[in-house]
């Protein structure tokens, strides 16, 4: 018997606020710049959905430890300064949002201030304000299941009945492993091949959210 869902756990950047492509343009322009030529489909491939903590750490093991401060300096400063000037939340979300009836919370590799940031440039921000998780409070960040079961554990609901809304592969792994069903939000960057696997259903379409939560 298929346990009933209890709580809608969201990632952030993707799948409430359309960030990932100032990111992909923001690492692609300070990869040239600092010795590592990447391209959007490299930087999608490694570093979309996981923490910052974890992008740097790749980082730093290409460039080195002093190359990759100013990387992570130079990072903040070019994304915020994009974020305050074109970040818009992705389309159809608002309307998902007010459409919806389960419990929800946010689960992310940002950090806070970032997510503070970002949803609250978009008007996203009172949704979940004080329902907000980062990869910050946990060992390790996705795809390790970690920061979703914590997630469930603070908002007390048992894996089984939550379903992960995520929008990069390295998130539906996350999902899987900790027992939870995925929604796979192929609308963004990522292809809907790499979301496809187990307990996992693919939509585009940010309005569908609702009817999918229904039928999951």
């Amino acid at each position: 018997m298929i346990t009933p869902i209890e709580l809608v756990i969201f990632d952030c950047d993707g799948v409430l606020v359309d960030s990932e492509r100032i990111a992909v343009r923001v690492y692609v322009a300070l990869g040239a710049e600092l010795g590592w030529p990447l391209t959007e489909a490299e930087v999608i491939e490694k570093f979309i959905g996981r923490s910052i903590t974890s992008n740097f750490e790749q980082i730093t093991s290409r460039v080195g430890p002093s190359r990759a401060a100013l990387w992570q300096e130079r990072f903040g400063q070019l994304h915020r300064a994009a974020v305050d000037t074109e970040l818009a939340p992705v389309n159809g979300i608002l309307e998902a949002l007010d459409a919806l009836t389960l419990p929800s919370c946010v689960a992310s590799g940002g950090h806070h201030d970032t997510m503070r940031h970002t949803l609250g440039h978009t008007g996203i921000y009172p949704y979940f304000e004080g329902r907000i998780f980062s990869a910050s409070e946990v060992a390790h960040g996705k795809p390790a299941p970690d920061l979703f079961l914590h997630a469930a554990k603070e908002m007390g609901v048992n894996p089984s009945a939550c379903i992960v809304v995520e929008d990069s592969k390295y998130g539906v792994q996350a999902a899987r492993a900790a027992g939870m069903r995925a929604l796979g939000y192929a609308g963004g960057l990522t292809p809907a091949q790499w979301l496809e696997g187990p307990n996992t259903t693919i939509f585009d379409d940010m309005r569908e959210l609702p009817r999918l939560l229904t039928e999951a």
